[in-house]
């Protein structure tokens, strides 16, 4: 495989990390990170949906704070985190992730559909970008936090959207996540699976938090999802 981090607009420090499949070529898959920036972990599950044959690109959605954000998850890097979540324009991070997903259907090593996946702060990006482009075949959100405060954006909607939720989650209210289920419950193509997990499941840096069984599981799941939406 190749990685690589590439600018998106020549004259802003607008970046993100790109990891092509073995192949070379493949369907487009926007991953977007966790608040501890694209960090090791963000940059090896972009790499494992590489492998799987996926032209992967993780855009740098805290770009107009701190370019390149690459974070621990101790308490340095957590307090860090935080603090850019918090200064973080929500509405502009969502057109930053249009302007990726712009910039990714542009790239030659794309040969079909661009599906779009994100964890936490990324979950509710993926869900709200997949309403604002029409681009995106199909999404993936994981405990995206702060989609219950968006759920006016559902109509939009049209394509293919896995929700994944940990049924322990200390972060998203078990009524958000009922709110969000009734919201799509006659959607024809959303899916929603809980685990018998936490905040931050697929996460296996954050200690106390990954649960190997519900991370696999997900992935497996999330994998056969794009598969059957962006490559069939």
């Amino acid at each position: 495989m190749t990685q690589q981090w590439i600018t998106i607009t020549p004259d802003q420090p607008f970046a993100g990390y790109l990891s092509l499949p073995p192949t070379g070529t493949g369907p487009g898959l926007v991953l977007l990170q966790e608040i501890w920036g694209v960090n090791e972990h963000i940059r090896a599950v972009a790499d494992s949906y590489a492998q799987a044959g996926f032209v992967v690109f993780a855009p740098d959605v805290f770009w107009r704070l701190t370019p390149r954000l690459d974070l621990n998850y101790d308490d340095a890097g957590t307090q860090k985190a935080f603090e850019c979540y918090q200064t973080l324009d929500a509405d502009q991070a969502v057109s930053d992730v249009v302007t990726a997903i712009d910039f990714l259907k542009t790239r030659p090593e794309v040969n079909g559909k661009i599906g779009i996946i994100g964890y936490c702060l990324g979950g509710q990006l993926a869900y709200r970008s997949a309403a604002a482009s029409a681009d995106i075949s199909a999404a993936v959100c994981y405990y995206g936090g702060g989609i219950a405060n968006y759920l006016d954006v559902a109509p939009q909607l049209k394509q293919p959207i896995m929700f994944h939720h940990g049924a322990h989650d200390e972060h998203i209210p078990a009524d958000d996540v009922a709110k969000i289920k009734a919201t799509f419950a006659h959607h024809t193509h959303a899916q929603f699976f809980d685990y018998p997990a936490g905040h931050g499941f697929n996460c296996w840096g954050r200690s106390g938090m990954y649960h190997q069984p519900s991370a696999a599981l997900a992935q497996g799941r999330s994998l056969a999802f794009l598969a059957e939406q962006l490559c069939i």
